[in-house]
């Protein structure tokens, strides 16, 4: 099953970008199709593959900030295409 997921990061410091730009960057590093905009970050593949490499990301990154928050939001199928049709 592919999945997409919606990932938001707010580290809670004053100096916050540089967190989220280094996440963002682990993210680019992987295998998996990952796009951006300025609210958030969406990976895009298959559940178990994807979801142990967003937990692995995460978990580094709250290791390295005191104070952090993160949003997912899990979408079941690879939305990366979806066009409106509206």
């Amino acid at each position: 099953m592919n999945i997409s997921i919606d990932i938001s990061m707010y580290p809670l410091h004053k100096e916050f970008e540089e967190p989220i730009i280094a996440f963002i960057k682990s993210l680019r590093e992987s295998s998996f199709h990952v796009e951006e905009n300025g609210l958030s970050t969406q990976i895009f593949g298959p559940y178990q593959e994807v979801m142990a490499f967003v937990n692995s990301n995460i978990h580094s990154s709250l290791l390295n900030e005191k104070n952090c928050v993160f949003i997912l939001k899990i979408v079941t199928d690879d939305r990366s295409h979806h066009a409106a049709d509206y």
